[in-house]
């Protein structure tokens, strides 16, 4: 039997904080599913092309270490859904401190009210990643820092090109 796992984010853009969990994520799944959500109510800084280009790039050495098949897909509905479509028993959720459990644990629960068949996954950050969120990192771009110490290599021409598209 196929253990499958989906984790769920907007990866924009993807950082070294996704990456851990993405690699942790691996050692519990035999197939991962990363999605990109792809809500209309939010203004993302990257394509939803690129983000899956990016999501392909940086987690295929993930995947290919822990020999796990990882596949990206986008969604605009409920995770919970999403992970249902996937074929997924785990739903993965990140944490980097107590604001984040606090409502992940809420939202956990809702999911399995939605979905009990769906076991809710919580991977605390590596204590090297707890700091890194998306929405930091984009404040960091914007104000022309250098993100390189959050996101993988791959991600920096992405983020330096919507810097310029947007302004």
């Amino acid at each position: 039997m196929t253990r499958t796992a989906f984790y769920p984010g907007s990866f924009d853009p993807v950082t070294f904080g996704h990456l851990d969990i993405v690699a942790r994520a691996a050692r519990l799944a035999d197939r991962l599913v990363l999605g990109i959500g792809t809500h209309l109510g939010k203004q993302p800084m990257l394509t939803v092309k690129d983000r899956v280009l990016l999501l392909e790039r940086t987690t295929q050495p993930i995947g290919a270490k822990a020999g796990v098949k990882i596949t990206v897909v986008t969604f605009d509905g409920l995770a919970v859904d999403a992970a249902k479509r996937a074929g997924a028993g785990l739903l993965i959720r990140g944490l980097r401190d107590a604001s984040d459990f606090d409502y992940e644990v809420q939202m956990g629960q809702m999911n399995a009210a939605l979905a009990p068949d769906i076991e809710t996954v919580f991977l605390a950050a590596s204590p090297g990643t707890r700091m890194i969120a998306s929405s930091l990192v984009k404040q960091i771009a914007r104000m022309g820092g250098d993100i390189s110490p959050f996101v993988p290599h791959e991600a920096i021409p992405k983020v330096a090109e919507a810097m310029k598209t947007s302004g």
